[in-house]
This record gives C-alpha cells, sequence and structure tokens, in this order.
C-alpha cells in the first residue's frame, strides 16, 4: 500500500506552548502549516504557570489577551511568595505580598502586565489561536519519527500513536518545538551534555478544596519550605483554587519519591493530618543548557528544544514564546518572498545570546532559592523565645529581599536586545546597562521598540506585527523613498505618524524603523541616501 504524502511550507514538531505560538504566528501571518504532537493536547502535570510581561504583550499582538485572561485560573488569588517551616503550627520567616492577577498593575514600561495561567489554561488558548486559521492544521496523535533535509526542504516520516500508521510530509522548513527531549535536536546531532543536570525533583499535583481553612497562613501562590536540613519542598497553588503543585528536590542519587512519601512529605509541609488527594507524580530532572547551535538551513529549533534552565524565575517558556514570533515572523517573510537569504540566518544570533543570559539567571535564583541549606543555617532558627525570634527575623528579611531577584524580574522580560544582529542597523549610541529586576526603556536598535500611550487603551506596542512600520515623529520628514524602496521588493511597510511628546522622548530620533516582532531595526532623524541598501540590511538580502 502506497504511504501517504501530502506538503505544507512548514511543519512544526511539538505541540506544547511554543509549538502552537510558531503556528498561531505562521497562522496569523497567512502562512500554511501542519503540527504534530504525539500525545492528545491534555496537561496532566503543566511545566509552566507564569505568562511573563513580553508574553502577554504578544498575546496583546495576537488580540488574544481577553482568552488568556479567562483561561482558568482564579485571578482573585493572592500571589505572595512566603517562606515558611510549616502552614499549620509553624513558622513563616517572611513574605513578599503580591496582588491578585486581576489586581496587578501594568508597569509604566509596558501595555500589560504578567499574568497567571498555567500550561493546561494556556495551551488550549494557543490551540484555539492556531485552529482558528483554517490553513493552520494541528495535528494530536502524530509523532515526528524521521526526517530528512536536503537543498529544498524537509522529508518528514510521521507516525499515528494510535495506529501505528506512517505517513510523509515533504516541508520547506521544520521548527522543532519538541521539547527538552527533543527528537530534532536529537537528530542534528545535538546532545544534551552530562554536566547539564542541576537537580533531581519529583513533583505531584495534589486536590484539597478547603486548604487555606486548614492552616493558619495567610493564601499565596508559592510558599517555600524550611526545615532544619534547610530548603527542601515548595508548594504552589497550581490553579487558584483547588490544586496544588508539591515540588521536591532531591538529592544526587536521583531516586524519586514513592507515592506515600510524596503524602507523608506534602502532610509535613502542611503541618498536619488532612485529606487530600494525589492527582499525578511526575520526577523529573532540571537541567542548565544552551544547543550550540539552533538549526541548519531548514531546520529550527525553539523553546525547550534550544534551551533548558530552571524554572525559578519563570523565564523558559517565556524565552521561548520570544523564539517563535523571532523564527515565524522570518519563516513568514521568506515564504512571501520578500525575505532575503540570510534573513533566517539571523534567528540564531538574536535568539541564542538572551537564552544564555536567562539560563545564566535562571540558575543563579536556584542557588538563591537553596542556599538556606544545612550550615548555611543561622543556628537558633527553630529555637523557641526571644532568641528564636531575632533569628528568624534576621533570616526571614535577608531572604525576603534576596528572593526579589527572581520575582521581580522586568528586565529580563523586557530588556532583551538583538545586539550584533546582522538584520539591525547599529546607531553608534553604547549598550545600556543589562537590568534584571528594573528595565529602562530604549529605542536603541535592536531593542524591544518602546511603549507609549498614544491615546486611551492605544499602545504604541498596537502598531506592530503585520510588516515593517515607519515611526514618523516630525511630519516634514520626506519617507517617500523608502516607501517606494520597500514597494520595490513586496516588502509590507506603513508609515505611522506620531504627535506625542512622551513618545517621541522616548524613541530620540523622528524615524524609527520597527520590525513585524517590534524591534527597532533602525533610527535616525532623516532616511539615509540608499533606502533600498537598508531594506536589503533588515529584510536579510
Amino acid at each position: 500500500m502506497a504511504v501517504r504524502t501530502e506538503a505544507t511550507p512548514v511543519l512544526v514538531a511539538g505541540g506544547g506552548p511554543i509549538g502552537l505560538a510558531v503556528a498561531g504566528e505562521l497562522g496569523w501571518h497567512g502562512v500554511p502549516c501542519i503540527l504534530v504532537e504525539k500525545g492528545d493536547g491534555s496537561i496532566t502535570q503543566p511545566k509552566m504557570d507564569l505568562l511573563g510581561i513580553r508574553t502577554m504583550e504578544l498575546c496583546r499582538r495576537w488580540g488574544i489577551v481577553e482568552w488568556v485572561e479567562h483561561a482558568g485560573y482564579n485571578r482573585d488569588h493572592p500571589q505572595d511568595y512566603a517562606w515558611v517551616s510549616a502552614l499549620c503550627g509553624g513558622y513563616e520567616f517572611g513574605r513578599e505580598p503580591s496582588p491578585p492577577p486581576r489586581d496587578e498593575p501594568s508597569p509604566p514600561q509596558s501595555p500589560q502586565h504578567r499574568e497567571r495561567q498555567p500550561q493546561n489554561f494556556f495551551d488550549p488558548v494557543l490551540a484555539r489561536f492556531a485552529r482558528q486559521f483554517p490553513h493552520v492544521s494541528v495535528r494530536y496523535h502524530a509523532e515526528l519519527a524521521a526526517f530528512q533535509e536536503h537543498a529544498q526542504g524537509v522529508r518528514a516520516r510521521v507516525r499515528d500513536t494510535r495506529t501505528g500508521e506512517e505517513s510523509l510530509i515533504e516541508a520547506a522548513y521544520l521548527a522543532g518545538c519538541d521539547g527538552g527531549g527533543s527528537v530534532v535536536r536529537e537528530h542534528l546531532g545535538i546532545r544534551l551534555p552530562d554536566d547539564a543536570v542541576l537537580t533531581y525533583t519529583t513533583n505531584a499535583i495534589f486536590r484539597c478544596e478547603d486548604l487555606w481553612s486548614l492552616v493558619d497562613v495567610k493564601p499565596g501562590y508559592r510558599f517555600i519550605f524550611i526545615g532544619p536540613e534547610g530548603n527542601w519542598c515548595t508548594i504552589v497553588a497550581v490553579n487558584g483554587r483547588d490544586q496544588y503543585r508539591f515540588s521536591f528536590v532531591g538529592d544526587a542519587n536521583k531516586r524519586a519519591l514513592t507515592e506515600p512519601e510524596v503524602r507523608a512529605a506534602i502532610r509535613r509541609a502542611v503541618g498536619r493530618d488532612f485529606a487530600f488527594e494525589v492527582l499525578s507524580i511526575m520526577p523529573w530532572i532540571r537541567r542548565e543548557f544552551v544547543a550550540g547551535a539552533y538549526g541548519s538551513a531548514r531546520v529550527f529549533l525553539a523553546g525547550d528544544a534550544a534551551h533548558l534552565n530552571s524554572p525559578t524565575g519563570a523565564f523558559g517558556m517565556n524565552t521561548g514564546m520570544q523564539d517563535a514570533v523571532d523564527i515565524g515572523w522570518k519563516l513568514w517573510a521568506v515564504l512571501a518572498g520578500w525575505g532575503g537569504s540570510k534573513l533566517l540566518a539571523s534567528y540564531e544570533p538574536e535568539r541564542r545570546p538572551v537564552a544564555l543570559r536567562n539560563v545564566k539567571e535562571a540558575t543563579a535564583n536556584l542557588e538563591r532559592m537553596m542556599s538556606a541549606r544545612g550550615k548555611r543555617l543561622p543556628p537558633g532558627l527553630f529555637d523557641a523565645g526571644p532568641e528564636g525570634e531575632r533569628a528568624r527575623r534576621t533570616f526571614g528579611e535577608n531572604y525576603t529581599e534576596m528572593m526579589k531577584n527572581e520575582w521581580y524580574t522586568l528586565g529580563i522580560h523586557l530588556g532583551y536586545l538583538y545586539e550584533g544582529s546582522p538584520i539591525v542597523v547599529p546607531d553608534g549610541t553604547p549598550r545600556p546597562p543589562e537590568e534584571v529586576m528594573t528595565y529602562t526603556q530604549t529605542a536603541r536598535p535592536g531593542s524591544r521598540a518602546p511603549h507609549a500611550w498614544l491615546a486611551p487603551g492605544k499602545s504604541t506596542l498596537d502598531l506592530f506585527g503585520r510588516g515593517f512600520v515607519l515611526l514618523r515623529f516630525a511630519k516634514e520628514v520626506a519617507t517617500a523613498p523608502l516607501e517606494a524602496a520597500a514597494a520595490a521588493v513586496g516588502m509590507p511597510l506603513s508609515v505611522a505618524d506620531i504627535a506625542n511628546a512622551a513618545a517621541a522622548r522616548l524613541y530620540e530620533r523622528r524615524l524609527a524603523l520597527v520590525r513585524p516582532d517590534g524591534h527597532v531595526a533602525w533610527r535616525g532623524d532623516a532616511l539615509p541616501a540608499d533606502c533600498a541598501r537598508l531594506l536589503d540590511t533588515v529584510r536579510g538580502a
């Protein structure tokens, strides 16, 4: 019997948030694609739950913010972080208060704020987004078994995980978004090093409908538990209602906890016997890894296939969402004919340095979280009386201040820039200092284009996405030569006149050329003499 063969411009391997985002970005631009995912799309152990502020800006770009906000998390649940010995009958060493998602204000640098939605809520939103385009096919129970890259594209063998039946897909490009155990990455010969392991951890999702009525601490999102041995587990409010994720950080013996051990540890952390249901248990390995290469001429890695990090800081999926938009608009440009032959090659030099920075910061967050271990615990921390109270107060204040580095990371989420990118035209200004907890907006080429309110509910960011946008802050500056050069190569370009003093101060030049992903490609007070050359650079030609 002949093997069924079909063709598509882009094949996306992996149906997690990054694969769905790539498919959605392509579909949003009118590019047909097929996404294959070996599972059924259900999530029993959400691997992420915080949508960073840049991810929310990208959702705003796609017009799906309302979908995200109503995805399922209890947006009235407090988001406090606290460090305790137990939830009941123990000590609370410190707490960093944070409002419920519904009440969190947007910072001055963005029209959005971060949002709490675990993967089992967020993945269906992205699947709905991708599937609204008739030219996007999302296929579950379809496993990428193998592929061969050739000069014109990729030939992939896909297996139905229910029947074993195989088919062939001919694609011009393959996006490998198939997670930490990526088949695509392995096929490219990029392997995880042995020293990539940070911890061996056991996660368990448990359900208790009335947990907060059983304990004597105020509700919160995340609780870090510290005993005489130091940090030993965390519990987070995974849906803000009745489900919680318990995480036990193991030692070098690599042993996962059994269900009886999980139950005993949960009772120890809560501080009393109580009724609860264990929904799932998952041992996993926390790794630190950035791929040495992000793909080949026709194959590209994104998300966990390209970089792995400790979840401390919530950088993994959020970094991957930026990958998805970067490779997505570039594939669209090339397939539409106006993207140049060098455009796709800019993906790695733009995205890999961002991953290196974020992975390093995530590991630093892990080290800070786990710093209260063994002999590093102050003496008297669990003693009764005034001496113990003083020890707990001092320890709690210091630990709380240290942990702010993980929670307040605006510079990580918004301050990434594409320094040295071959498709960005530098303007000679110095590189701004790297910020983690804070973020200073800049329109320096390579940076995320700054946000400014142009009218109630309308941000500068709302102008970006469908093509290149030339922001003009002085109407007398001529733009016709650039518009003509763009039309000559079929490159989508619009001119937006901005009569807004605050925005003009942020952008610092009378003209700023912004890419479809919302990054500044060039800026100046007048157009260059050779507009065609400028556009050839920013479109990779």
